[in-house]
């Protein structure tokens, strides 16, 4: 069991960044959840199996189709057991 938390840094608002990053989440039973900051960039937190959690920070390397990532910050946490995923 893994946690990362990432900040995403472009043009991620208003691509479905975040209704992507969701579903893919799901659809990998990684728990956690996906925000938009006030200064543009995009949260996320997730926690599951390594290679799960790494797909998914793989996906938010590139995003969406529309979105345009500049830089991606990650990093390690301690897991803290979080249940399901959503969108904040």
């Amino acid at each position: 069991m893994q946690r990362r938390r990432i900040v995403v840094q472009g043009h991620v608002q208003g691509v479905f960044f975040r209704e992507a990053t969701r579903r893919r989440a799901q659809a990998a039973g990684v728990t956690g959840y996906v925000r938009n900051c006030p200064d543009g960039t995009v949260e996320a937190v997730f926690e599951g199996e390594r290679e799960a959690v790494e797909r998914l920070v793989e996906f938010c390397r590139e995003g969406p189709r529309g979105a345009r990532v500049d830089w991606v910050d990650v990093v390690g946490e301690e897991p803290a057991g979080l249940t399901g995923f959503e969108v904040r």
